[in-house]
This record gives C-alpha cells, structure tokens and sequence, in this order.
C-alpha cells in the first residue's frame, strides 16, 4: 500500500485512481476509510466526509458542491492576503514618502555613462547658462569637424544671450584649423581664449554652480557635479590655471628664437630630455604624432642633430631649456 508521502500531485491532476475509489463510492453510497488511505486527495478535495455514523466509512460527496467549498475557501484567502497586502502599503506610506522626498533633491555627484547621456545632460545644463561659462579642452588640434559642429551648436545660444565664456587650451590648439575656425565664429567679444603648454583633463563649469569632469580616460564616463563646495574648488583651480595661461592674442610662443627654435619646440625638447616617447609628449601638448614628429625633426634640424641620442645631448647642450 503506498504511503500518504508518495502519493503526490496538484489539485488539478486528479489521479486514476481517485477516480476509480471515488467512482466506487458514489455508487456504493459509501466507502470504507480503509480503501482510500492509497489515494489522500480524495478527503484533501473534500470529496470524501467522514460518515458520522460509522467513523469506519466515508461518504462521497457531490463533486460540484466540494469544488464550491474549496473556491470558497481560496476566496476568503484572497481576501486575507488583499488585506494584508493593503495594510503593508498603508504602514509603508510614510516610508515611501520618505524615499521621494530625497529622490527629489538632486544628488551633489551624478555619475553619467555613455557619450550619449553626457552629452545630453551637458546640453540641459548649457541650455540654462545665463551669466559665465568656463571650459578646459585638452587635445583641441585633434578636433575634427563634428566635434567643431558640435560645440558651435551649442555656444550658439549663449553667443545670443551674452553669456560671457572663457576657454583655455593647450598651446597647440593655436595651429589647429577646427579651432581657429570655432574662435573666429564666436568672436573674440564673447569668449577669451587663453593656451598653456599642459592643462588638466577637460573641464565645464556653468554658471559656478554645475561642473562636468571625465570619469574615465576614454571620457565615456563623466561626474555631474553640483556640490558648491566642489565646485567653488573647481572654479578656485581654472582661475590658477588661467593666470598662468599665455593669451591668445600674444603669438610669442609661436614665434621662434633667434636659434630657430618656437616655444612648441621647446616645451617638445623638455619632454624629450625626461625621456618620453614621441605618443606620449603628443598627448600631453595635445597634437597628433605626426605633428609632433614634424617639430621634432625641425628641432633637431636648427639644431645640427643627426641621431635621437645626439638631439637630447643638443639641447641639454644648446641652454634652450633655460628660456623663458
């Protein structure tokens, strides 16, 4: 005889033989308690009741009424389970007005992923620039002509406005095309550009309230940051940087000595001296290596130089490093 344990299945898959002991029952009238210990679904349907009689028997009762009796009972569990799902959401009331009211204050340092998001949060946030916008784009020479579409459909409306911007570059952004043309379109009236040989990562800052600095080298993740604090240092460091940064306008580190040699070159022999190789002075002044190499070889042209080791010995040598 099988146990209650093995004998086990859903209520929607009565088993044969349920069918068959139940079968028997309704035809006998009643059925003894005995022949239904194989099949328990029978009294778990409530398909079967005990005899009040005889303890011994089990009379069969009508499918349809047994079905009625068990849909009440899941009804009534319903309901208890509604209720009690209501009253969590009544004692979590208070919780959840809580957690809006501090989702509602903008957090101070908002971590954007993805160009698409940084660039569309940076347009919401320019769009609402009314008094100053301060910028530091490394690498402006290797600006090409959808990042310069990009940035003129931007600073088109403060133009309009009257915004007043000031932007710092690196000293190779002066021989950059794409930027020239970027400067020539906002006019000297409303942005003053100044260059340094070296910058920090790139940097916006509007209206010294909002900031916007990469996350990442590859700038595919920026921090939105809205922390006066953290933002009035940001402001305290571009003013450092710009009192230090040579004006637009003042072309004498373009110009070259009375060696031949420009203040590009210069700042290219420094690094050469440290020991850098050609990619990476490249990215630090923030032109393409082919630029880089073309200084390079104009270098060591004004100076005499036929070898890379002879070109460092050159300018060790030739004092340039000591010019201002």
């Amino acid at each position: 005889m099988s146990s209650r344990h093995e004998h086990v299945h859903g209520p929607d898959e009565p088993c044969q033989a349920a069918q068959d002991v139940y079968a028997d029952a309704v035809s006998a009238g009643r059925i003894a308690r005995s022949a239904v210990q194989s099949v328990p679904c029978l009294t778990d349907l409530a398909l079967l009741q005990p005899d009040p009689d005889d303890r011994q028997w089990l009379l069969p009762v009508s499918a349809s009424d047994a079905m009625t009796q068990l849909m009440l009972a899941h009804e009534q569990d319903i309901r208890e389970k509604q209720q009690h799902a209501a009253d969590l959401a009544e004692s979590f009331g208070r919780f959840i007005e809580i957690s809006a009211e501090a989702a509602s204050v903008s957090s101070p340092v908002t971590i954007l992923e993805g160009l698409g998001t940084i660039n569309t949060t940076l347009d919401l946030a320019v769009n609402e620039c009314f008094d100053e916008l301060l910028t530091i784009q490394p690498e402006a020479s290797s600006r090409g002509a959808r990042a310069l579409g990009e940035a003129l459909r931007r600073v088109r409306p403060l133009v309009e406005r009257g915004v007043r911007m000031r932007s710092m570059y690196q000293h190779a952004a002066r021989e950059a095309p794409m930027t020239l043309a970027y400067l020539r379109f906002v006019g000297p009236q409303r942005v003053e550009v100044r260059t340094l040989e070296e910058i920090v990562e790139r940097m916006i800052i509007i209206d010294r309230k909002v900031a916007f600095v990469p996350a990442q080298p590859d700038r595919r993740v920026a921090l939105e940051i809205r922390h006066p604090g953290a933002v009035a240092y940001l402001v305290g460091a571009f003013e450092q940087f710009w009192q230090l940064a040579t004006p637009m306008h003042e072309a004498a580190y373009m110009e070259a000595t009375h060696e031949g040699i420009t203040g590009v070159q210069r700042s290219i022999a420094r690094l050469l001296v440290e020991g850098h190789l050609d990619q990476n002075i490249a990215r630090r002044l923030g032109m393409n290596v082919r630029t880089c190499r073309a200084h390079i070889a104009k270098l060591a042209s004004a100076l005499g130089s036929n070898s890379r080791a002879q070109l460092g010995y050159l300018i060790a040598r030739s004092g340039i490093l000591d010019e201002t």
